[in-house]
């Protein structure tokens, strides 16, 4: 018994050692702003330093200053700013291929998961330190957030959704478009996110849920991408998406809706939906809804452009055609009609409709279509994303005690939009993130 105490009296002093050699050699940063932006809601500061230790902003120093054996990140001819946060993105598929890709065979779960580190990668360099991926082959989703997670690959902080809820025959149905044979098959496979009624769409959010994602996305209307021609208006009954939204907020999951229609929007909206997602075609009635009920509204402009980009190639069906024409004649138009109402705006780009590393555009088209001021546009770019995520707390503003989520622009984001498309300098919860060489 004596031997046995003396060896784990042992083996604690070792643990404390390594403890106290840890917090002895505690990794330090000084990074020199020429300007800096703690939050966007504020006047800028001039020269300062932001201090971050091991991955916490532990100090803002006003002028070029660093503690003794600091690493010095020198940034003081650009804007040093808080992170962006982009609440709507699709990390674990690509931009440009055609609209069955996911049905060919090099789409494997695992090659997903290559995919999705490789595009979150190009996220954080475009200058988001956080992302929420809205739909996505489970297992690969949740295989990619967690290895940027745990440090085994760079990125920004990922939240996943996992595989959205579905109408049979709806946005998110892949049976859709193919053969009888080929559909009866994939429908024998099995599809989680597709569920019709009450008791199954609840059981649907119970199955999802249980595999860990960090928030339920359903399908209140159709889709301009999906080869179907059910339209863009309402799919979910109001009933089937009253349950999805409870069933998710007693699970303690916040609820995403894609939705482009009107009716659709204003289902989703009272039912009880946390964010709507495009709110392509929102009226007053569904603007009004919105406000009062402090729904958060993310435009995903840069999916538009994204069509602009490849219709007439070939990658859409006649359908996805169709809808796409009549998504781009009121281009950001909900956006602007909400903004004016007062509705609370977060960013979302629906990456994968375009390339990844040009989701810092968004910003712009907040502003050029959407009517956003630029200082507004740089809030819901910051500062929506984390409210709206329960991370204001952690990320959003440049703070002592929150993560040292940052990044280094060439120019004047309140004033200039285009300044957040020029990122030289990029940190993610604490650790660098090496940027492409020009």
């Amino acid at each position: 018994m004596v031997i046995k105490g003396r060896l784990l009296l042992r083996n604690l002093f070792i643990i404390a050692a390594m403890f106290g050699a840890g917090t002895a050699n505690a990794e330090t940063y000084a990074i020199q702003a020429g300007r800096l932006i703690v939050d966007a809601a504020k006047p800028a500061l001039g020269p300062s330093t932001v201090i971050v230790t091991d991955g916490r902003i532990t100090a803002i120093q006003p002028g070029a200053t660093a503690p003794a054996g600091a690493i010095v990140v020198d940034q003081r001819s650009r804007t040093v700013m808080p992170g962006m946060t982009d609440v709507h993105v699709h990390l674990t598929m690509k931009s440009g291929e055609p609209w069955y890709q996911e049905l060919t065979p090099k789409y494997s779960a695992a090659y997903s998961v290559t995919v999705g580190l490789t595009n979150a990668l190009s996220m954080a360099r475009a200058g988001f330190t956080t992302v929420r991926d809205l739909g996505g082959e489970a297992s690969a989703s949740l295989a990619m957030r967690d290895a940027v997670r745990e440090g085994s690959f760079p990125g920004p902080r990922i939240l996943v959704s996992g595989p959205a809820l579905s109408i049979i025959g709806g946005h998110g149905d892949s049976a859709v478009g193919f053969n009888p044979e080929l559909a009866q098959a994939i429908k024998a496979q099995g599809q989680l996110g597709v569920c019709t009624g009450v008791d199954e769409c609840t059981r649907t959010v119970h199955r999802i849920a249980a595999m860990g994602v960090d928030v339920i996305k359903f399908h209140a209307t159709g889709g301009v991408l999906d080869p179907g021609a059910m339209g863009l208006d309402q799919h979910f009954t109001d009933a089937e998406m009253k349950a999805i939204v409870d069933t998710a907020h007693s699970l303690h999951l916040k609820t995403a809706a894609h939705a482009h229609g009107a009716k659709g929007i204003l289902a989703a909206v009272r039912a009880g939906v946390d964010s709507i997602e495009h709110g392509t075609f929102i009226d007053d009635e569904g603007v009004r809804e919105m406000k009062a009920r402090g729904t958060y509204y993310s435009a995903t402009l840069m999916a538009f452009s994204g069509l602009q980009m490849y219709m007439g190639k070939g990658l859409y069906t006649a359908n996805s055609e169709i809808k796409a024409r009549q998504t781009l004649a009121v281009w950001g138009k909900g956006l602007n009609k909400a903004y004016r109402a007062g509705v609370k705006i977060a960013l979302g780009t629906d990456a994968a409709v375009f390339p990844h590393a040009r989701a810092n555009e968004e910003v712009g088209l907040m502003v050029s279509k959407g009517g956003m001021t630029p200082r507004d546009a740089l809030i819901a770019a910051t500062k929506g994303g984390p409210d709206l995520l329960d991370l204001s707390s952690e990320t959003g503003t440049l703070e002592a005690g929150k993560s040292a989520d940052l990044i280094a622009v060439d120019g004047d984001p309140l004033t200039d939009p285009a300044a957040v498309t020029h990122v030289g300098y990029v940190m993610v919860m604490g650790k660098p993130i090496a940027l492409k060489a020009n």
